[in-house]
């Protein structure tokens, strides 16, 4: 399969994983929230294995000089910052201190403006090396299970159907296909290796900012260990991929 394939394929599943927010339907809410927690620990450090062991690390090997690799990383790091703040102003008039999360719509644009920067930066690493879009996907791909169940719940709480709620966020899952289109094509008039750091400061900012903080203030020891192994387990499984 060539590199297009490789990357309408994940672009594909990737957009599918929008459907996990029917489990909500099914699971209790008790149970949802019992399994979330780890999955969002699991998911940090995915991300930062991902940035550290893969992404960054093929930015160098590409020929970026390290310099310019810790510029784009932390370009991608203030990107997703500057859109995590104007998501939450737009919404929350000037940042109530009891505002949180960007609701309906609002999560709907925040949620297809991050995948189709993700698509960009996963098909960007598709094209340095296959490898390395596999498993830059995969820590994605790990981020998006609770980002989609969390993003679903908000949707119903804020009184949309269930249908209603899901089929939207398919849609909205679809622009990562989109940026990796767009990645693509870009590829043949400029070189797209920027994408690769980019995305690893992308990585290091959702990791450090939205799930690290959901999981490091736990109720009890047992679950403070909990989410401290899922957290390794996440970042030692992208360290093996890597071949280390």
């Amino acid at each position: 399969m060539g590199v297009l394939g490789w990357i309408v394929t994940g672009g594909v599943l990737m957009s599918a994983i929008a459907l996990v927010g029917a489990v909500t339907l099914v699971l209790p809410e008790r149970q949802l929230k019992r399994i979330l927690m780890p999955l969002v620990a699991l998911a940090a450090g995915t991300l930062l294995g991902g940035a550290f062991f893969h992404m960054i690390p093929g930015a160098l090997s590409a020929g970026v000089p390290a310099r310019g690799v810790m510029l784009w990383a932390l370009v991608g790091f203030v990107v997703f910052f500057a859109l995590e703040q104007f998501l939450h102003w737009h919404h929350c008039h000037r940042g109530e201190s009891d505002c949180r999360h960007p609701l309906g719509y609002m999560i709907l644009i925040g949620d297809g403006l991050h995948n189709f920067l993700g698509g960009l930066a996963v098909a960007g690493a598709f094209l340095v090396d296959i490898r390395v879009g596999i498993v830059t996907w995969l820590a994605a791909a790990a981020h998006e299970v609770p980002q989609e169940l969390g993003d679903f719940g908000v949707l119903v709480f804020s009184g949309w159907s269930r249908g209603r709620a899901l089929l939207f966020n398919v849609l909205s899952a679809l622009t990562f296909l989109l940026g990796g289109l767009v990645a693509y094509h870009a590829s043949f008039r400029m070189d797209v290796t920027f994408l690769l750091p980019l995305a690893a400061g992308n990585f290091v900012y959702i990791a450090a900012s939205d799930l690290v903080p959901e999981v490091n203030k736990p109720r009890n020891l047992r679950h403070g260990l909990e989410h401290l192994g899922f957290f390794l387990t996440g970042a030692l499984l992208l360290y093996l991929l890597g071949g280390g």
